[in-house]
């Protein structure tokens, strides 16, 4: 005689085998509990669907199920830096005399383990796919073994997928603006030096020029370099934050994002600055990496949480917090770049990830930014 799953149980995997293959759930260790799949999904209307198997014979467990619920949202809010979770309770083996309480953050399913589930009215509204993606439990020793290899197989891809993002690759972009840079400032004091030109007088940002024609400063400025102690602080940066954004995000989106917010810093700067300021420096260009890296982590946060929290907002803070402070430094540059860099981010996308509202949300609020700035620039004197 073949063995023979528990209906609760085969239930509670037909239901992880949904979530997880079809609408692309991932499972969150939870430590502490029996009998229930907790899973996640940060881009989905429900952040996270809870499943429990337990028996739940009276309102006042039910009462105490949504505390503990709650109390583990806590968790997952602060590890994916999240003010609102909305969370699906799906409850598989609950007493007659229970009475679901309405919640705010939390939508309870009842169940019956007994019952066919195409028939519950509750969660197929919810789910429409459901009744045509639900495997068939006909043998048990089969139906467990192909769950836990599709699973398996959904993690797989998941899991390469991750590598594809993550592994380390070839920064050609990152090294050849730096080596531009680096030839940019060699040449520049060659002249100087042997006093036959000033190319540093040719590409450094000044409004006055800029608005009488010499719009090219926008994009040149953020290749020159006042000395080398203000190079090669750009420069170790680029190399640190520059190769982790090609990496993640791609040669192409890498290169927008630089020279764009490159041109948003140096129109910014010269609002800031006036008619008679002077900018120079990539410094605002790598910024705007740095925001298209925070746009890049917040959709990634389930794997860059700690870097996020840790390493990257306490960076970006920390270096505004110094060009306040410091009266040499053009922190309207800064600015302009992060910003650049976060609105154009978001109108190229993060694979896999980004939604057409968000190309779309990105593209107009990169679009409303320039043109802004262009207007105040040339037009508000």
């Amino acid at each position: 005689m073949k063995p023979q799953v528990d209906k609760k149980d085969q239930l509670l995997m037909q239901l992880a085998h949904y979530f997880i293959t079809v609408e692309n759930y991932t499972p969150i260790v939870v430590n502490g509990v029996k009998n229930e799949i907790w899973l996640e999904n940060i881009e989905a209307p429900y952040r996270i669907v809870r499943i429990n198997a337990n028996y739940l014979h009276n309102t006042e467990q039910f009462n105490f199920d949504l505390f503990k619920i709650k109390n583990i949202v806590k968790q997952v809010k602060k590890k994916t830096l999240s003010f609102h979770i909305k969370t699906l309770n799906i409850l598989l083996d609950v007493g007659n005399t229970v009475k679901p309480i309405e919640d705010k953050r939390i939508d309870s399913i009842l169940l019956d383990f007994n019952k066919n589930i195409k028939q519950n009215k509750d969660i197929n509204t919810l789910y429409p796919e459901l009744k045509n993606n639900l495997i068939e439990a006909k043998d048990s020793i089969e139906f467990v073994i192909n769950v836990t290899n599709d699973i398996n197989n959904k993690t797989a891809r998941d899991n390469a997928e991750y590598d594809r993002i993550f592994k380390k690759k070839k920064n050609i972009i990152t090294h050849s603006l730096i080596i531009i840079n680096l030839l940019v400032f060699v040449i520049g004091w060659l002249g100087i030096l042997t006093n036959s030109f000033n190319l540093f007088d040719i590409l450094i940002l000044n409004k006055g020029e800029v608005i009488n024609g010499a719009i090219y400063k926008l994009l040149t400025s953020a290749f020159t370099h006042e000395d080398i102690l203000h190079l090669l602080v750009n420069m170790y940066s680029l190399f640190i934050v520059g190769g982790q954004v090609e990496s993640f995000m791609g040669k192409k989106r890498f290169t927008a994002v630089y020279l764009f917010s490159a041109i948003i810093g140096s129109m910014l700067s010269c609002i800031a600055n006036g008619m008679d300021g002077y900018s120079l420096g990539a410094s605002g260009a790598i910024f705007g990496l740095m925001g298209s890296l925070l746009y890049f982590g917040f959709h990634y946060r389930l794997y860059l949480d700690t870097a996020l929290k840790t390493q990257i907002i306490p960076i970006i803070v920390l270096n505004l917090a110094v060009g306040f402070i410091t009266p040499s430094i053009d922190n309207a540059a800064h600015i302009g770049g992060l910003v650049g860099g976060l609105f154009s981010a978001m109108a190229l996308g993060v694979d896999n990830h980004s939604t057409k509202s968000d190309h779309i949300n990105g593209i107009i609020c990169s679009t409303v930014l320039f043109l802004f700035l262009l207007f105040v620039l040339f037009f508000l004197k």
